[in-house]
């Protein structure tokens, strides 16, 4: 099949890329040097679904071979995320309006400024406001980490969060600098507070909930593409 799609959807973590497989009628994935890839046709658009590995490191190698390879005109990363109980639901569906990457530490001159260069805000005006679907739109957090207890007044504190995930900011800093479309929308799978992280310790229950998550948004994906169709005649 070319090597030309419109739409490229990236799916970072493993247990998020097998929940997402038998979705499809893809028996036989082929190779990159990230992770397995296949094709799928969404009415006429060419759509490409790649793996790209866990943590920010892959999934900017990823985001840019899948740009360099493809040449999508939007590329949209669907996947899980963790939440601060109180601000967020278990099962909510986070719109990002904003990546921040938060575990950057600079020591020799301005934290905010590092920041801010590796902070990107989405482009979605062509959503619109009538989702057929519940989303929250929030700005979403990213650091090669989970969120744990002890972080959760800091991260309230320091960056009024309500939600993070591994990858997002990475994925949309790389399309950013590439010029192109993106999205992201993750499903909060597990809550932390001051005083418990449900998951932390017990990645069966992440990898349970992540398996419904994943089916609900590539169920929410056929209206995404349809509308960027729609505005990006």
């Amino acid at each position: 099949m070319t090597d030309q799609a419109d739409i490229c959807v990236v799916i970072s973590a493993g247990a998020e890329w097998r929940a997402v497989l038998p979705l499809f009628d893809c028996t036989q994935p082929e190779s990159s040097p990230y992770g397995e890839f296949f094709y799928q046709p969404f009415n006429t658009n060419p759509v490409a679904f790649m793996h790209s590995g866990w943590g920010k490191v892959a999934c900017a190698g990823a985001t840019q071979y899948a740009i360099d390879r493809w040449q999508p005109r939007l590329l949209i990363n669907l996947g899980t995320c963790g939440g601060v109980a109180g601000r967020v639901a278990v099962n909510n569906l986070i719109l990002a309006q904003e990546t921040i990457i938060y575990d950057i530490i600079e020591g020799m001159s301005g934290y905010q400024a590092a920041i801010d260069h590796y902070s990107v805000q989405a482009n979605l005006g062509w959503l619109g406001d009538d989702l057929p679907f519940q989303v929250k739109r929030l700005k979403l957090y990213s650091a090669d980490r989970d969120m744990r207890p002890e972080d959760v007044a800091g991260i309230l504190r320091e960056c009024d969060a309500s939600a993070a995930d591994w990858e997002s900011g990475a994925f949309a800093w790389v399309c950013a600098r590439n010029h192109t479309d993106w999205l992201v929308l993750r499903a909060v799978t597990d809550l932390v507070s001051e005083g418990y992280g449900e998951a932390l310790g017990h990645a069966d229950l992440w990898r349970q909930r992540t398996g419904a998550v994943m089916a609900t948004l590539i169920d929410h994906l056929p209206w995404l593409i349809d509308r960027y169709g729609q505005t990006h005649l």
